[in-house]
């Protein structure tokens, strides 16, 4: 076998099947990287980057497609494919962009050896640890009035989850209004502390629940939390047995994150911007999160796991970012799968058909949790009729909004 070709596919289709998700976005993109080889064997990946500035993906994998093209089946070491195509971008890929499309280069490379020798990737990662993991319901913000948050609940556990996550403040779809993210700390823990009454209320203790500030996404007319505001709010939610909260300072601040985890009995997790193991290494090191949430998608396979021992050798929990679609929801299962201390994985809850059609025949969920794929590779899939049905469209990408970037769709 012989790799022939490396090509992108840029895909645009519905945002999902979740009408309190769907209300604020009603497309998303996807990026997925094909590596063609010289007989019936194609290995599918996907980046991140996809999600978010997908018009940039394709000229990157040009870059790196000369690499490997030509290499051989015996030449499909996919760590040391990763550390040249790494060197050969090392003045811009060393972090950010390059490094994100190189995780969809590799999320290929991984799937293409699965299927070569017939194992799915996690046997490739060093072998299954799990014969579950608890999922969340990954549900975006929080909508108010209350009796909303009880109704997105309901959803969720209908769809079989026992477990979500809700964003930081709330909006109010019907009324166009939202909480004002530059509200003092004590309106904050006001606010928040009436949501996780009504949701605890409503669930009592035997439903997982988190929450996540997007403290790094604010948009401009948003000011992201201090460290005092931070400490002052997650303080007062440690009543509510949280599983984690994520992003609750901007990624900038690391000294505050360490300082952060030491106040508090809530755990806190984030991750999901750091782009290479390096930036975990020094998150790790300062003891900055209890919970590190690398993407597999976004970092790549291989360093998810490194970063999951990372943290287990400092008695640290794991978790999955995973808001790519269907491919690279299937990466950040496998890596999970093969890592040492997952504690939960997240799920798009009610996915469209971006992800429920390229994750099968892989992909399967049952009692709220995920069980292990059981095909070669990472089980995805990406026919020519998927292709055709969501063509891509231009500025279908999501990013943060600022004068003179009109929203997205």
């Amino acid at each position: 076998m012989k790799i022939t070709d490396v090509q992108t596919v840029l895909l645009t289709g519905p945002a999902g099947n979740d009408p309190f998700l769907t209300a604020q976005r009603k497309l998303r993109s996807a990026s997925f990287i094909e590596i063609h080889t010289d007989t019936e064997l194609v290995g599918i990946g996907e980046t991140y980057t996809g999600y978010h500035a997908p018009e940039l993906v394709p000229e990157i994998v040009e870059f790196f497609k000369p690499i490997l093209v030509g290499r051989s089946e015996d030449e499909l070491d996919v760590r040391r494919l990763w550390d040249r195509m790494y060197a050969c971008g090392n003045f811009w890929c060393r972090i950010g962009l390059g490094a994100n499309v190189l995780a969809g280069i590799e999320g290929a490379l991984w799937d293409l050896k699965g299927k070569l020798l017939n194992l799915p990737v996690y046997e490739l990662l060093g072998g299954l640890r799990y014969d579950k993991l608890l999922a969340y319901a990954s549900g975006g913000g929080s909508v108010y009035p209350w009796d909303q948050m009880r109704c997105k609940i309901d959803l969720y556990r209908d769809a079989g989850f026992i477990a979500a996550k809700f964003g930081a403040g709330w909006r109010n779809t019907l009324a166009g209004t939202t909480f004002d993210y530059n509200s003092s700390p004590q309106a904050w823990i006001d606010m928040e502390c009436q949501k996780l009454d009504a949701v605890r209320e409503h669930v009592g203790d035997e439903f997982t629940v988190c929450l996540d500030g997007h403290m790094s996404n604010t948009e401009e007319h948003q000011r992201p939390w201090d460290l005092a505001t931070a400490t002052a709010v997650l303080k007062a939610m440690e009543p509510y047995d949280l599983f984690f909260y994520e992003e609750p300072l901007h990624y900038n601040d690391m000294d505050g994150y360490a300082a952060l985890t030491r106040s508090t009995r809530v755990p806190v997790a984030g991750g999901e911007c750091w782009t290479i193991r390096e930036e975990f290494d020094r998150c790790a090191q300062m003891g900055a999160v209890d919970i590190a949430q690398p993407d597999a998608s976004y970092i790549g396979i291989a360093a998810f796991v490194d970063v999951a021992h990372m943290f287990a050798g400092r008695n640290r929990r794991s978790a999955t970012h995973s808001w790519s679609s269907g491919g690279g929801a299937m990466e950040n299962i496998h890596a999970a799968f093969a890592s040492p201390n997952m504690a939960i994985l997240e799920l798009p809850p009610l996915a469209g058909p971006l992800h429920t059609e390229v994750w099968a025949p892989g992909f399967r969920f049952k009692d709220g949790h995920i069980l292990p794929p059981q095909e070669p590779g990472l089980g995805v899939t990406l026919t020519d009729e998927i292709k055709n049905r969501f063509p891509f469209e231009r500025g279908s990408g999501e990013w943060n909004l600022v004068p003179g970037k009109p929203h997205w769709r």
